[in-house]
Formats: C-alpha cells, structure tokens, sequence
C-alpha cells in the first residue's frame, strides 16, 4: 500500500539528484502528487502528474502497483530511478511494459541559441500567426482533441499564467500547433509539443540543448 504525502518537501531526499521539473513542481506543492511507502520514514516513492510516474529510493513492487491504481491514465509511463527499478517493472509486467529511450531540452541557463530561434520564428510562413498562450488559447487548446495535453496539468488558466508558459501556431485563426511548459515550478519548465494534422512547422533543433536522458520509459498498456 502507499499513502499520498502532503508535506511534500518531506520527500526531497527521496527525490534528491532528479533534473525532471516534474519532479521539481510536486516538491514544491505546484502540482502533481507524491505516494510513498511510510508516511512516517519513507524510503521508496513515486511522483505522478498527467502520464508519468517517476519512481524513486527503495525498489518495491507495491509502490508501482499503487501508481498504477491511482493514476487516471489509459496509458501510464514509468520512469526509473535506475537499472534496478527497471528490471522490478519488467518482473512484475513483463512484455507489458515497452522499454524506450527518453530525450529532454537541457535547463541550464544560457543553453538556448537565441538568434537561430529568432531566425527560425522570422521563417514562419506568412499565412501563419505565432501567438503566445493566453486565456482565449488555454481554454481553446482544452477544448480541442489533439491539443488538450498542451494545457491538461494546470488546473486552471491562473495557474497557468503563473507557473506555465507556451505557444501556439495558428493558421486562418485556427489552431495548428504548439508548444506548452507540462509542468511548472518557479521558473523552470518542461516542455510538451503538439501538431494538428499535416500542418507542421518545420525548424532546426540544436542538439547541444537536447540531452540524452539516461533513465528510460516503460508504458503499461
């Protein structure tokens, strides 16, 4: 069994060492939840918002279980601590569970190429419209299928603009793509992309602002 745990910086040992803002934002009581294993010594943790599970201390089946029981998601990504959280995923879940390799815009200040962006926004075609999110496109984006992950996490478009930050591409005042901070916490953010159909914006990523994650993901299905 595990228990959500309120006093959520209780958990910041268990959670030491994490460069997921994921992680960061349920620390802090920005968002998502903390379930641990002893609400009086935890050792073995996990922290849930939207789609991902990040599993952390002490390997324990029961922990992965729980998450499983308490998330709302069809589809669930676990992402280990290490190789031994890894292998009790595939114990327990076997050819259920699909190994893949997880990638993540590096937050180091300073990372970003600030001309090649403004470059590659000055090439947007004309019949397109870069906007930043605000209320009108928050409540757009949730209201539309392909778009409502973009700002599904924040409970409302106040918390939004305080901890969230995105924008979208329209086209003849629709919609077509867009990309949105999935989670918040202080002034970090990790990013969620989306495209609708065949309308997407091509530009060029600099890979020195892409890291190789090494945890991996495993998908219940």
């Amino acid at each position: 069994m595990i228990y959500e745990l309120k006093e959520t910086g209780r958990a910041s040992a268990l959670f030491a060492g994490w460069q997921d803002s994921v992680v960061w934002s349920a620390l802090q009581g920005v968002m998502g939840k903390i379930y641990v294993d002893s609400l009086e010594k935890p050792e073995s943790g996990v922290v849930m918002l939207g789609d991902f599970c990040f599993l952390s201390g002490k390997p324990e089946s029961e922990v992965i279980s729980g998450a499983l029981a308490n998330s709302a998601s069809e589809e669930v990504i676990l992402v280990p601590q290490n190789d031994d959280w890894a292998q009790m995923i595939v114990e327990c879940y076997g050819e259920k569970a699909e190994k893949a390799l997880r990638y993540a815009i590096k937050k180091e200040p300073g990372i970003f190429d600030l001309k090649q962006l403004q470059k590659v926004a000055q090439s947007l075609p004309g019949e397109y419209e870069m906007r930043l999110i605000d209320q009108e496109l928050f409540e757009i984006c949730r209201d539309t299928q392909w778009s409502k992950d973009l700002t599904a996490n924040y409970e409302s478009y106040s918390q939004y603009k305080e901890y969230g930050l995105g924008v979208c591409i329209l086209t003849g005042g629709e919609v077509v793509a867009g990309i949105s901070s999935y989670s918040g916490y202080g002034r970090r953010s990790d990013e969620n992309l989306g495209c609708h159909g065949a309308n997407i914006i091509f530009g060029t990523v600099d890979n020195d602002v892409m890291g190789e994650d090494v945890m991996v993901e495993l998908k219940l299905r």
